[in-house]
């Protein structure tokens, strides 16, 4: 227990990190690419080892009830700054340590260098992700939401050309206006509530009088439109098969992320405020999750066929992973949303490899393939070169090959990878809830097999003609630091098939800890300060 008090402070080095290095980066002479990515590389490094030492921490009691607590400034909550870790918590932080990390090695050789700035920028939006992941406060997330935003402004543009600056004056738009409703809605629960704390919203929604819980529907209403517009839900995620397309992959793979974020969000607030000890307001607006869910979903699926460009895929693909993710949050029982975070899981390494992936294959072709194979396939051209026989696929092609194949089993859910599990696990979970299975029920599982139906057709067709119908292809040149990356987030899909028990435990007591939020705001709001030293001890 002795060394409990130092550990403690670990909670806020994931901030601090980022923050520290982005700023010392900043003034490094932008022709020092490589002291710049050795300085980023060690950052991520570290910043992935301390999320798994967290993680360690949160699952194996080391603290009480798994909920680690940081009083900024030794302030107590709710008047002071608390960052708060647990088993969800500390998940988010090693997936996006680990997704962080690979996409700057992809960018070591060429992404970092074709505009300024790229790695403080890139450390600003971990700072920014990893506060949001660990604030116990809905003006804090704010703050941590405008440091991510505003990061990924830059980053967006990065390299810019005419199409991404396009995508970006789009993205900046559609996001200032998010940011402003975020904005009104905190404000209006704090004049329903008088507080912004979750831990203590949970504590004070139940005893709200009429007119306090109208305003609290109504701010908690808007709050969820902002986390919703950054969530990617139909109609609010126009905006992201447009700008997945145009940025570049190490920000477009970060972007898989961020999308994530207004997942974690609306997950977090609402199962901590509106859960069961929130009285009439309990399960507040879970319908409409549903419901604009299953909106999603289809939306996802019918872009992702309509689309033929790689990177459009990839954006309608997330918005389909957004609607699953929206619809199964509507949906109550620990099991449902034990298989819908890991769900969460397969879909964002798998999605980001994709958005790496993506700019490798289209070395495959030669310059208008993708445009000649579109117009074959629509005039029923055929051009059918005598088949070699006896030829080998180089090993490049194969690694890609393999690849590509494995992510678009695990985003269309089709086995034996982990989307296919994740996809059986919810099938089971929402069949096996107590009562009769409701028409919604059958809706939704109908829409999910419609999506993944859509996004292997989509994906196949992408890989037909990336593969195949270019005809004869030099098998482009890859760097090491360019498959690496590519290559562990696909053996990362693999082991997470293949541990599938251990990652259903692991989530199964992280579902345990947020259905009951009452011991977690009791632990948050209980987190004594660090006592001061005497004025006689002091100066001795």
């Amino acid at each position: 227990m002795s060394a409990l008090p130092w550990m403690q402070h670990l909670i806020v080095v994931p901030v601090l990190l980022p923050l520290l290095v982005g700023a010392l980066l900043i003034p490094v002479n932008q022709n020092r690419h490589g002291l710049k990515f050795a300085t980023s590389a060690v950052s991520g490094v570290l910043l992935w080892l301390l999320s798994l030492a967290l993680l360690q921490m949160a699952d194996g009691g080391h603290w009480p009830g798994g909920v680690g607590v940081y009083l900024a400034s030794n302030w107590a909550a709710p008047f002071g700054i608390a960052l708060m870790v647990d088993r969800l918590s500390a998940l988010m932080l090693v997936l996006t340590s680990t997704i962080a990390l690979a996409a700057l090695v992809f960018g070591a050789r060429r992404w970092d260098r074709v505009g300024v700035h790229f790695h403080s920028l890139f450390q600003f939006l971990l700072m920014g992700l990893n506060g949001a992941f660990l604030t116990n406060d809905l003006f804090n997330l704010f703050v941590f939401f405008e440091v991510m935003l505003a990061a990924s402004y830059g980053l967006v543009l990065h390299g810019y050309n005419l199409r991404r600056i396009q995508a970006g004056m789009q993205y900046v738009a559609v996001n200032l206006v998010a940011s402003l409703l975020f904005l009104i809605g905190v404000a209006l629960i704090y004049g329903a509530t008088g507080t912004l704390n979750i831990a203590d919203l949970t504590q004070r929604v139940a005893a709200l009088g009429p007119q306090d819980t109208y305003l609290l529907r109504v701010g908690a209403s808007v709050l969820a439109l902002a986390f919703l517009t950054k969530g990617a839900m139909w109609p609010l995620g126009f905006w992201l098969p447009t700008t997945y397309a145009a940025a570049s992959p190490p920000v477009a793979a970060m972007m898989v992320l961020m999308t994530k974020v207004g997942i974690y969000a609306l997950l977090r607030v609402w199962l901590a405020v509106f859960g069961d000890e929130a009285g009439e307001l309990q399960g507040f607006g879970l319908a409409a999750l549903t419901a604009g869910g299953m909106a999603t979903l289809l939306f996802g699926a019918v872009g992702m066929l309509a689309s033929q460009d790689g990177g459009r895929m990839a954006g309608y693909g997330a918005i389909i992973s957004s609607g699953t993710l929206l619809a199964v949050l509507g949906h109550s029982g620990s099991a449902v949303l034990a298989s819908g975070l890991y769900y969460l899981i397969g879909s964002t390494l798998a999605m980001a490899a994709f958005m790496l992936l993506i700019e490798l294959t289209e070395r495959i072709r030669p310059p208008g393939a993708a445009l000649l194979a579109i117009t074959m396939e629509a005039f029923a051209i055929e051009d059918k070169p005598e088949d070699p026989v006896g030829v080998g696929i180089p090993g490049t092609l194969a690694f890609l090959g393999l690849s590509f194949v494995a992510c678009a089993l695990v985003i269309s859910g089709m086995p034996p990878m982990a989307g296919f599990v994740a996809k059986f696990s919810l099938f089971h979970a929402l069949l096996a809830m107590p009562g009769r299975v409701p028409a919604t029920t059958w809706l939704l599982i109908a829409l999910m097999l419609l999506a993944g139906l859509a996004a292997i057709i989509a994906l196949m067709r992408l890989g037909v003609r990336t593969f195949w119908a270019s005809g004869a292809v030099t098998p482009p040149r890859l760097q090491l630091s360019e498959a690496l990356p590519v290559g562990a987030l696909v053996g990362l899909c693999v082991v997470l098939t293949l541990q599938a028990g251990t990652v259903f435990d692991y989530l199964s007591r992280t579902v345990d800890g947020l259905a009951r939020s009452g011991p977690a705001s009791e632990r948050v709001l209980g987190e004594p300060t660090v006592a001061r030293p005497a004025v006689g001890e002091a100066s001795r």
